[in-house]
């Protein structure tokens, strides 16, 4: 039996950018619908409070809609807004970060950034495919989540991915059935850098030397390199080509740098923000030779060997060993010698560590989605005249900027969004606070 069909006003716009209206009273999120518009949807999810619903077709549309260019768009949950022009996109990020800065941070930024945009479509360099076999459908599936997230979606191309692969689904779902043990590869991580394309498959079960020959293939005649997963990541290893090295690699032509990586690396996922969003935090900075620079949560020295080709001195933490290293090679790599790099928790006590007993000029911090309320609350009698604090979440950007601005005395000086994930609603942002 269909799902019956409802007719919505929609009122307003959620921050995951759904359409907000009314079915029976009940508030109710609606995927693919927007603002001033009337739609029909169904419901695809009751919970107590609100209703999930998946608009079905548009009856009145809004200014502010166009045609996705993907034909999965409404079933296939990598991209949620491919409906919305992509000036409107960046209208309704900024908004949110502005509302989330009033509301959470209680403040406005005195200055908005102008939004850094890029490509629309093929952007994604980094991104976890599912790979399954559907019984009701005799047929191997490879790629992204559905819209509700419990099943694949039926998809033979995702235009947000990189071309190398995003084209490339149907033969990838090819290879897989080749195999002798097709129901044992969950997943297949791509990672892209400015000229390769790495791919590591995971199997839950020994691959034959039939196997590994196909996959081989594969990797020569789509120019892959192709990593194996048989386990935890530490077991991921290179098998084609066969040649020792197992870095992928990215520039920062404005700084002269260039990063190497290992494909299970964090990197940012769209290169070409990536490299705007640098030249951007470091202009903020407003580097001096004389600076001895903090970067926090720098992973591989993506800000951190920028800062040091303009300031005395940059100290970069991090979290993870492994990726300390990582930036320790990369600045070997570039002749770099006035950075150092630390590896420490950073939701922890930091006063014992030896990078946190000496003086800053400036901060850069660049924190995961749960934001940085410990580590600034710790480094608040430093007295850091500048900082510039990246975001991937409006909502812990907005309550550390309480923090900043309430507790230890900074303002607000600016903030914008990055348009780094464009037809999605994922809201990165810059902010510059600076010392009253």
């Amino acid at each position: 039996m269909s799902k019956p069909i409802h007719t919505v006003q929609v009122e307003r716009l959620s921050h995951e950018c759904r359409g907000i209206g009314k079915i029976d009273e009940k508030t109710t999120f609606i995927r693919g619908a927007l603002p001033g518009e009337e739609v029909n949807c169904q419901i695809v999810k009751k919970h107590r409070q609100y209703l999930d619903a998946c608009t079905t077709d548009v009856i009145t549309a809004a200014p502010e809609r166009t045609e996705p260019k993907c034909p999965h768009f409404l079933t296939c949950g990598g991209c949620s807004l491919q409906h919305i022009l992509p000036e409107a996109q960046i209208s309704f990020k900024q908004n949110i970060l502005l509302e989330q800065l009033e509301h959470i941070g209680k403040t406005k930024p005195e200055t908005i950034l102008d939004p850094i945009t890029g490509p629309h479509y093929a952007y994604r360099h980094k991104a976890r495919l599912g790979a399954r076999y559907v019984i009701k459908k005799e047929k191997m599936l490879v790629g992204f989540r559905e819209v509700q997230g419990r099943y694949l979606a039926d998809i033979d191309q995702c235009d947000i991915l990189h071309p190398s692969v995003g084209y490339k689904l149907p033969d990838l779902a090819d290879l897989i059935m080749k195999l002798t043990i097709p129901r044992e590869i969950p997943q297949i991580e791509v990672a892209i850098g400015d000229t390769e394309t790495a791919l590591i498959f995971r199997h839950l079960e020994a691959l034959t030397d039939e196997d590994l020959a196909f996959i081989t293939a594969f990797g020569k005649e789509h120019n892959f390199q192709i990593y194996l997963q048989p386990g935890k990541p530490k077991t991921i290893h290179k098998i084609f080509p066969n040649d020792g090295n197992e870095r992928l690699h990215y520039a920062l032509p404005d700084f002269n740098l260039e990063f190497k990586f290992y494909p299970c690396d964090f990197t940012q996922v769209n290169p070409e923000i990536n490299r705007k969003m640098v030249t951007r935090a470091i202009e903020l900075l407003d580097v001096q030779k004389t600076d001895n620079v903090l970067d926090l949560f720098c992973g591989l020295g993506n800000f951190t060997l920028p800062i040091a080709t303009k300031a005395k001195s940059v100290v970069g933490v991090e979290g993870s060993e492994e990726m300390v290293s990582r930036g320790k090679e990369n600045a070997l790599h570039n002749n770099i010698n006035n950075a150092s790099f630390y590896a420490q928790d950073l939701s922890a006590d930091a006063f014992d560590s030896a990078w946190f007993d000496q003086p800053y000029d400036k901060l850069l911090i660049d924190p995961p989605r749960s934001g940085a309320q410990e580590i600034i609350c710790a480094l608040a009698p430093l007295r850091i005249p500048l900082i510039v604090y990246i975001s991937c979440n409006p909502a812990t950007l907005a309550r550390d900027t309480e923090i900043l601005t309430s507790q230890f005395g900074y303002k607000l000086k600016s903030a914008g969004i990055l348009d780094m994930f464009p037809q999605t609603a994922h809201v990165e942002s810059m902010a510059v606070f600076e010392l009253v």
